[in-house]
């Protein structure tokens, strides 16, 4: 019965193909042998004088590699020298320029300042000196521009040192972190002095609301700095805003009641 249902499959079967079949099986396998056995036997006549050349290429990619590191090494060294030196030489720009500037050669310390900016498009000290030169140019736009662009450095280094202030104290390390706090007092410092000095700009063009707006927030960070204290009390006298004076007024009693020019500003306040 079993043959009976796969006899028409065994009528198909071709003896001489299975035959075929096997025997190129046998001769792959006699042709593998022999590969097998003539790699094993040359490098058993060749391998020996092989591996020296082996070792000698070894240690050649090896001194490759330690001279490439070498060099990776040097150049960066060499970069940080380069930074080091650029730093110096915009240092020694912006003090030839503020110089330059105290014997009114504008034109000159002017270009030595740009060409500060361009080694060093984040130095504060240029640009800052840059904007008092406008402001004594009586470029008073050009000032203002300048002294709002040093308030965009500040607040840029601020986030940075406050990010890495608030990550070092959480981890502890409380030396790192009041160094950064530090920098941060001086940064406050700056960015109130830059309020003051766009103030002094919007008196200078006679846009004395806006000069209010700005010495305030100069003394926001520094309430009791008597140069501050002073502008505040002055433009206010000027726009008649006797709420205004009388507010700068009282602060500069409390900061100072020694103050010999208190009895004059109380009469200057009194006539508005």
């Amino acid at each position: 019965m079993i043959a009976g249902r796969k006899f028409p499959a065994l009528a198909n079967l071709d003896l001489n193909s299975i035959a075929k079949e096997k025997e190129a099986k046998f001769k792959e396998q006699i042709v593998s042998s022999r590969l097998k056995r003539s790699i094993t036997v040359w490098w058993l006549k060749f391998g020996g004088w092989m591996r020296p050349v082996v070792a000698s290429i070894n240690t050649f990619f090896h001194w490759v590699y330690v001279k490439i590191h070498e060099l990776r090494e040097k150049h960066r060294v060499e970069k940080v020298m380069a930074q080091e030196e650029v730093e110096k030489h915009v240092e020694r720009l912006v003090g030839d320029a503020e110089n330059l500037s105290k014997q009114d050669d504008f034109a000159v310390a002017e270009k030595k300042l740009i060409e500060a900016i361009s080694l060093d498009s984040k130095n504060i000290d240029a640009f800052r000196a840059l904007a008092h030169l406008y402001f004594d140019k009586k470029d008073y736009e050009e000032a203002r521009q300048t002294f709002q662009h040093v308030l965009k450095l500040n607040a840029n280094d601020e986030d940075a040192y406050e990010g890495l202030a608030t990550m070092d104290k959480e981890s502890g390390d409380y030396v790192h972190a009041k160094e950064e706090y530090q920098e941060l007092l001086k940064i406050n410092n700056q960015k109130s002095e830059t309020y003051f000095n766009l103030a002094l700009v919007s008196e200078a063009m006679k846009e004395y609301h806006e000069a209010l707006q700005d010495i305030k927030k100069a003394l926001e960070i520094e309430a009791n700095n008597p140069r501050y204290l002073d502008l505040w009390f002055r433009i206010s006298i000027i726009i008649k805003d006797k709420v205004e004076a009388f507010d700068a007024y009282n602060k500069m009693k409390e900061v100072n009641s020694e103050n010999q020019k208190l009895a004059d500003l109380k009469a200057q306040m009194d006539q508005i």
